[in-house]
C-alpha cells in the first residue's frame, strides 16, 4: 500500500495558488504499521485561535527555514517531538488557503510506529492515529459544506473515538485518499449523505 502511496504521489503535480500570502506548511504523517494509520494532532483548548481543532502537525514558515518542507519538519520535531530523520517524504500536496489567510502546503512522510512523540502542551493536548481503512471506506458522519468565495465545498466530516476530523484537515486528507489511494472524492462534487451547511466566507485577497 505504502509503495503504491510513494508512486502515486511522486507522479502527482500538486496545484499552487497565486494568491501572494504568509506561508505556512503541515507534515501529514503515515505511521507504517502493518495497518498503516494516520497520525493527528488535536490544539490545545487554551489556545486563541483553532483551539480544540484536529489539525496536522506543522505551522508557520520562519525566515530561518530553507524551504517549507523544512517548515513543515521544524513544526513537527516542535510541535510532537519528531525526529527529522525518521520521516521519509514521499511528496507534496496542493497549496490551501485558511481562514487566517495563510497559504498552507502539505508534505505527506512516512514514520516507524511507536516513536516516543510527545506534544508540546504549549500548543497541543492530544497526539493519535486513525486506520487508514477509516477513510479508505469512506465513513464520514456526515458532509459540511463550506461556501468559500462563492464556491461550494463538500468536504468530509470523520469521528474517531472523542476526536473529529474535518475543515482544512479534511480538505487536505480527501486530497490525500483521491491521489495518493485513488478514492474517487470531488470537494467540488455533492456527495450522497446528510449535509451541513456553514456561513460563507471569503478567503480572496483584496
Amino acid at each position: 500500500m505504502l509503495e503504491k502511496l510513494r508512486e502515486r504521489l511522486q507522479a502527482h503535480a500538486p496545484h499552487r495558488l497565486r494568491a501572494d500570502l504568509p506561508q505556512a506548511a503541515v507534515l501529514i504523517p503515515v505511521v507504517a504499521r502493518p495497518d498503516p494509520t494516520l497520525l493527528f494532532t488535536r490544539r490545545a483548548s487554551h489556545l486563541s485561535t483553532h483551539s480544540g481543532q484536529v489539525a496536522f502537525p506543522g505551522g508557520k514558515h520562519e525566515d530561518g527555514d530553507s524551504d517549507l518542507l523544512a517548515t513543515a519538519l521544524r513544526e513537527s520535531a516542535e510541535e510532537i517531538a519528531l525526529p527529522s530523520a525518521r520521516v521519509e517524504v514521499l511528496g507534496r500536496l496542493s497549496e490551501v488557503l485558511s481562514l487566517h489567510g495563510l497559504k498552507v502546503t502539505p508534505y505527506v512522510g512516512v514514520i516507524p510506529p511507536d516513536l516516543p512523540l510527545v506534544a508540546d502542551p504549549g500548543e497541543l493536548d492530544a497526539i493519535f492515529e486513525v486506520p487508514l481503512a477509516h477513510f479508505l471506506t469512506d465513513r464520514r458522519t456526515h458532509t459540511d459544506v463550506i461556501r468559500v468565495d462563492g464556491r461550494d465545498y463538500f468536504v468530509p466530516s470523520y469521528r474517531h473515538d472523542e476526536f473529529v476530523i474535518w475543515g482544512l484537515s479534511s480538505m487536505m486528507l480527501s486530497e490525500l485518499l483521491a491521489e495518493g489511494f485513488g478514492m474517487p472524492i470531488d470537494l467540488s462534487r455533492r456527495p450522497p449523505g446528510e449535509l451541513r451547511f456553514h456561513s460563507a466566507r471569503r478567503l480572496a485577497p483584496s
